[in-house]
């Protein structure tokens, strides 16, 4: 347990609790420090009117703003084309162009009470959420990159982009061996500097900060975009140059400059989760919940991550793009449950649902009213604060704080023991773990996904083929968006489970490329196609990337598309003793490309949610070797090595896996062995196989995998997609 004291340490409080007048409505991995490249975001949009600017400059305060929207939302399920997200994106930015806004947001700099040197501005919303919602998209509409990672820092005369390797290519089409660039860019105007995080010689964003600013500057933040943790490793950091964290808690600098064009927030309804789709009910799971914070010593904890409340009450919403969650907040208590949200979206169904299970409705914006009031009751209250944003924690702590005063104020209370102060208790939360295993009826609603989406796969490749064989011209957002209707054709399709990564030629060197409608290239049969896709249905969620030639690959592409595939065989047929840590397995996915001194800039697999997000935590499989999570049975991972030739060509290949138990003739100190099962079956590409690379078991892998494809997929299409299929699963000879 910690004290107030030890939760807030590095934050400088006020003594009097936070206000709540203003209450406001997640590398895939679900913790990030500040120096990661995405940060916690608490923030909506603020319909009212708001009260004068103000910062405390020795004690501040934290307060959470008010939101609401007016709108209904609907309750049918729907997916928009690419094409026509990213229009109404990009007409929602209408106004200022992007070197207005940094002269705009530089102007608010100066103003009283205000006073600051620079400013920081993640990515996230106040959940950790990869996807969000488009009001919440302040650092893509302040600096113009659209990508979902980044943070940007502002300061009088410079302004600095901080992003990863999955998207070098994508804010620059040219790279430099410098960390950073100032010429022509694709989204970035030469106003920003784009810093390549994670290179050698890369200052992260405070090492820049304390470089670029004169000692005792003034670092402005709104606490609300970061986690408790994040607040307190960024203090540690600007302080060894001795500036001073400003936090902005009355007004967010780029919604000043945002103004009237911003976006409302998502008001959509939610929809309860078919138990056998969940396979488990909201009671048995908070009963779980509810041992585990006896056998911690806690007696409340605070959710909010946004798809562990979705997973843990068996509820799915509409509010984010791509994933099946609502903002919401929830407090588990003992012997009670409160879920935070919009009341608006709450259908009579759902109502019912929750009442039944013994869940209170709150409204959103009573978050930390109910934080204090667990600190009065004495609550022991489990807070990750890697997750939970820096306003709860702080709300909290000065509770806990008041609490203890009001004892010492108090005669009669002088000399009593402290057992019924309230107390905290910080850890990672024990949703995320469990969540992560799947059940078995999680596992088989996988499955059946999977081969629905394979169907759908081999009817789009059917099609795409057949027109690139016409010479039809198809531009790399139309051919995103007819696989879109391949996709919304099968049973239970709710959405896309992230934006559909359509590259050819050099653009399949961004990683995370987005073909952009006025500027996207056309599917060229000369060169490499790269699309990476995935769709959520009710009962899974699925990710998948394919790489092909529509022509004559050359020797060049073969090799490197080779290596890649043994790279992806041998993580594929890895066996590994249980509690193995998802890092150990990186290296099997990179030897083959290793020995010939090549190599790719991402993970090798990041976990995926069932019907949940495509993106999920704690597990993954990475050269990062910090995360100690280890591999679990049911445990759904992501198999996509790849390699990348800037300006030239990407190569990726994804399935998606499920961890199992295997049968091993040993089980050397009688511990468990385990290895994978595969979810995704949909052909690669033979023609891109250099055969004298591979061995003669790979060779094997490769005609056992197609075979399996066909025989599970091929009742699910006819015609031109089924005759696709048998083509492209034809067992191939080693020479």
């Amino acid at each position: 347990m910690k004290s107030a004291a030890a939760i807030m340490s590095g934050l400088t409080l006020s003594k009097s609790p936070p206000r709540s007048a203003y209450l406001s409505s997640y590398s895939p991995h679900r913790c990030f420090s500040f120096f990661s490249l995405s940060l916690p975001i608490y923030r909506s949009l603020n319909s009212m009117k708001r009260p004068p600017i103000h910062v405390s400059h020795s004690n501040p305060m934290f307060i959470v703003r008010n939101s609401s929207s007016s709108s209904s939302g609907s309750s049918s399920i729907t997916a928009k084309p690419s094409s026509e997200m990213r229009k109404h994106h990009n007409g929602s930015s209408k106004g200022l162009d992007r070197d207005q806004k940094l002269t705009a947001l530089r102007e608010l700099f100066g103003k009283p009470g205000i006073n600051i040197d620079a400013y920081i501005i993640p990515s996230q919303d106040a959940h950790q959420s990869e996807f969000i919602a488009e009001c919440y998209m302040r650092r893509a509409y302040i600096s113009g990159f659209t990508g979902s990672a980044g943070t940007a820092v502002v300061t009088k005369h410079k302004a600095a982009l901080w992003t990863d390797g999955r998207y070098f290519l994508q804010v620059y089409p040219v790279l430099s061996v410098l960390y950073f660039f100032t010429f022509q860019e694709k989204q970035l105007s030469s106003s920003w500097i784009l810093m390549r995080a994670g290179n050698w010689g890369v200052p992260n964003t405070t090492e820049w900060l304390n470089d670029v600013l004169a000692p005792g500057g003034r670092i402005g933040i709104d606490p609300f975009l970061f986690s408790s943790d994040a607040v307190n490793e960024l203090k540690e950091a600007v302080a060894k140059s001795n500036h001073e964290l400003v936090y902005l808690y009355d007004v967010n600098l780029v919604d000043e400059v945002w103004k009237e064009s911003r976006p409302m927030p998502p008001n959509k309804p939610i929809r309860v989760h078919d138990l056998k789709f969940a396979g488990v009910d909201v009671s048995t799971k908070l009963s779980n919940l509810r041992s585990e914070l006896t056998n911690a010593g806690s007696s409340a904890i605070v959710i909010s991550m946004l798809d562990e409340v979705a997973w843990l009450l068996n509820l799915r919403g509409n509010d984010v793009p791509h994933s099946p969650v609502m903002y919401a907040y929830l407090i588990v208590e003992i012997n009670a449950a409160k879920l935070f949200v919009d009341k608006s979206k709450v259908t009579p169904e759902v109502n019912d649902y929750l009442k039944k299970a013994g869940i209170e409705l709150k409204p959103y914006d009573s978050i930390l009213s109910e934080i204090k009031s667990l600190a009065a009751r004495g609550a022991h209250l489990w807070l990750d604060t890697s997750s939970v944003n820096a306003a709860i924690v702080s709300t909290y702590a000065t509770a806990c704080d008041n609490f203890l005063e009001g004892l010492g104020n108090n005669s009669k209370s002088k000399g009593k023991n402290l057992s019924g102060a309230p107390s905290a208790f910080c850890k990672s939360s024990p949703i995320s773990l469990a969540k992560a295993v799947k059940n078995d009826a999680e596992l088989e609603g996988m499955r059946n996904s999977h081969l629905r989406d394979a169907a759908a796969l081999a009817e789009f490749w059917s099609w795409l083929e057949e027109e690139m064989s016409k010479k039809t011209v198809l531009t790399e957002v139309e051919v995103s968006d007819k696989l879109l209707e391949f996709r919304s054709s099968q049973s239970g399709f709710v959405d896309t489970s992230f934006d559909t990564i359509s590259g050819s030629g050099a653009n399949g060197a961004i990683i995370h490329y987005r073909a952009e409608p006025e500027s996207c290239s056309i599917v060229d049969t000369q060169k490499l196609f790269l699309l990476d896709s995935g769709a959520q249905y009710l009962d899974g969620t699925t990710d998948i990337t394919r790489t092909v030639h529509f022509g004559q690959p050359s020797e060049r592409q073969k090799e490197c598309f080779t290596r890649v595939l043994q790279g992806h065989i041998a993580l594929d047929q890895a066996v590994f003793p249980e509690n193995t840590p998802g890092f150990v397995l990186d290296a099997f996915a990179r030897s083959s490309l290793w020995k010939v001194g090549l190599d790719y800039r991402h993970g090798t697999g990041h976990g995926v949610g069932a019907a949940l997000n495509v993106h999920e935590g704690p597990q993954s499989i990475s050269f990062r070797f910090g995360n100690m999570t280890p591999l679990l049975k049911g445990m759904i991972i992501s198999n996509e090595p790849g390699y990348y030739e800037d300006h030239a060509f990407g190569i990726r290949i994804e399935n998606l896996l499920f961890v199992k138990e295997v049968d091993t003739p040993n089980r050397f100190g009688g511990i468990t062995y385990i290895g994978f099962e595969k979810l995704t079956f949909v052909p690669i590409q033979t023609k891109l196989v250099d055969l004298t690379l591979l061995s003669a078991a790979e060779v094997d892998w490769l005609n056992d995998y197609h075979s399996q494809v066909w025989e599970k997929v091929s009742s699910l299409v006819e015609g031109s997609a089924r005759e696709w299929l048998w083509n492209n699963t034809r067992p191939v000879v080693k020479p």
